[in-house]
């Protein structure tokens, strides 16, 4: 497999949300669904490559899973990893 491979591997899809598309006005910071085992170096690497922009800072997050119930069923949703991805001033990408 390749590095591109690997990057779009890496990094899955994007976070639409209000409070992640508030950050992208006022902090150029883009949030984007990850891999539970990526780490920090590996994100960095990856939103570089896939867009040819400079990373200046990487946060990440471990999401807990919740209980959901569907009738007499009880389950839990699934636990993910949100990266947030602050880019170089005067950069930014097109995800929409």
């Amino acid at each position: 497999m390749t590095t591109l491979e690997q990057s779009y591997q890496l990094i899955r899809k994007p976070v639409i949300t209000e409070k992640a598309t508030g950050a992208t006005v006022t902090h150029n910071a883009y949030t984007f669904r990850v891999p539970v085992a990526a780490n920090k170096i590996e994100i960095r690497g990856a939103v570089q490559r896939l867009f040819g922009v400079r990373v200046v800072k990487v946060n990440t997050l471990r999401t807990k899973p919740k209980w959901r119930r569907r009738g007499r069923s009880l389950g839990q949703t699934r636990a993910w990893k949100k990266a947030i991805v602050v880019l170089q001033e005067g950069q930014n990408l097109e995800l929409l």
